[in-house]
């Protein structure tokens, strides 16, 4: 793939094999950002793991850099209340899931009651696909709806690897403070090591880098992290 000519010049100013402690790494990748807007700032960690292991859970962000989610929750109608109370955007049952059925995605993130999850289920191949699908083990199927709304609300994100290996998210903005864009890493970076599968063998954590949108990647110590 060719890069542009700013992608170009900013590989000048830093060496693409080295490796820094994580706070050097971010002052690293503000530096490296040349786009006109605010880019994001997104974490790479390649797990060394088998193709029956997986890692995925949810993490609170301490640092929110995202405007308001727009929650969906699908309910009947004794828990829509408590739904409302706690902030959701948009609450409903059948007549909720025709409307996505037919196409309507007009929402950041979906959480459905257990009960609901037979008729919810249906819709797997439109929220599947958009990684919107409620999920139990990420906290999004529950009766508990104030408790995890309250959580999305604070800057709850879903984590996950991918077939390589390799967990990929949004960790913040090229604007944020650095002290911020760390603690929302080393927070990430817990939760991954917390999910070390039992019967992980060698090295768990290969390879971390961070990077803006538009620019490249930073090797970070895994000894720091």
């Amino acid at each position: 793939m060719r890069h542009g000519k700013k992608y170009r010049e900013s590989l000048k100013k830093y060496d693409a094999s080295a490796i820094f402690e994580l706070k050097a790494a971010l002052d690293q990748v503000k530096g490296l950002a040349f786009a006109k807007f605010d880019e994001t700032v997104d974490l790479s960690v390649k797990l060394n793991l088998k193709k029956s292991q997986s890692v995925r859970d949810t993490v609170v962000l301490p640092n929110q850099f995202r405007g308001e989610k727009r929650i969906l929750v699908f309910c009947k109608s004794d828990k829509e209340k408590e739904a409302q109370e706690a902030g959701a955007t948009y609450v409903g049952a059948e007549d909720l899931i025709e409307k996505v059925k037919g196409g309507w995605l007009d929402f950041d993130v979906a959480v459905a009651t257990p009960d609901m999850m037979k008729d919810v289920g249906k819709l797997g191949m439109v929220l599947g696909r958009r990684g919107l699908m409620p999920n139990p083990k990420t906290g999004t199927v529950t009766f508990d709806l104030k408790g995890a709304l309250s959580e999305l609300k604070k800057g709850r994100v879903e984590f996950r690897a991918d077939k390589t290996g390799v967990v990929h998210l949004a960790v913040g903005k090229v604007s944020m403070d650095g002290e911020k864009l760390a603690e929302n890493i080393q927070a990430v970076m817990a939760e991954i090591k917390r999910k070390k599968p039992a019967d992980a063998k060698g090295d768990y954590i290969q390879t971390v880098s961070v990077s803006s949108t538009m620019g490249p990647g930073v090797w970070v110590s895994i000894r720091e992290e």
